[in-house]
């Protein structure tokens, strides 16, 4: 549950409320991870509350409503702890939408590949241009400038596996182009089929007359 151990985190410098809590993430990750939901903020503070990391106590205003303020615990500290202090081990495989459109374009044929790998390039290069540009804006923010150097590292990973999908997958797409039924001629061959059908329809009702 990164996200729970991410509030964890932010709670370790002072305690705080619900949208203060939204905006230092937000701060924190810069535009790589993109908003966080309040509504959302708020169940993971509701289960943290639960399993005893964070206390919640209520703060009185009197020019507007009462707030909650959260604040970490003993068991907090010490779950974080744990918890950031250990690997990252991937648990999801990788799934991502470009594997499945490569599906897809090697069933149609070594053309269909092409344009997709060719399209996804500028798809790619566009991206990191766009991403150098956030580097350069958020310079003076250590945390945003590791999460904007991760996302180009990896935006250039994928751009070496479309070169890998082209050599690998090139032969195969074509083998798939050979093997692939004439559809074209199914298609003419069913329409002469059906106009004979109808001829001979015809000239029953001729006999018949």
């Amino acid at each position: 549950m990164p996200l729970h151990h991410a509030v964890l985190a932010l709670l370790t410098r002072r305690p705080n409320h619900g949208y203060e809590l939204k905006a230092r993430f937000e701060e924190a990750v810069g535009p790589q991870w993109g908003g966080l939901n309040i509504g959302h903020l708020y169940q993971i503070l509701e289960r943290l509350v639960r399993d005893g990391y964070v206390s919640r106590s209520q703060v009185t205003q009197t020019d507007r409503p009462d707030k909650n303020l959260y604040t970490l615990t003993e068991a907090g500290e010490a779950e974080l702890r744990s918890w950031a202090t250990t690997a990252w081990v991937r648990v999801g495989g990788f799934r991502d939408e470009l594997f499945l459109k490569l599906l897809g374009a090697v069933a149609l044929g070594p053309q269909a590949l092409t344009t997709l790998i060719d399209s996804q390039r500028q798809t790619y290069l566009s991206e990191l241009a766009g991403l150098a540009q956030q580097r350069r804006a958020h310079a003076d923010e250590p945390l945003v400038a590791v999460l904007i150097d991760a996302a180009i590292a990896h935006t250039k990973a994928d751009l070496g596996l479309l070169d890998s999908a082209a050599q690998h997958l090139g032969p195969l797409a074509t083998a798939q182009s050979a093997q692939a039924p004439d559809r074209s001629h199914a298609q003419v061959q069913g329409d002469t089929d059906e106009a004979g059908g109808h001829g001979g329809m015809s000239g029953d009702r001729t006999e018949s007359a």
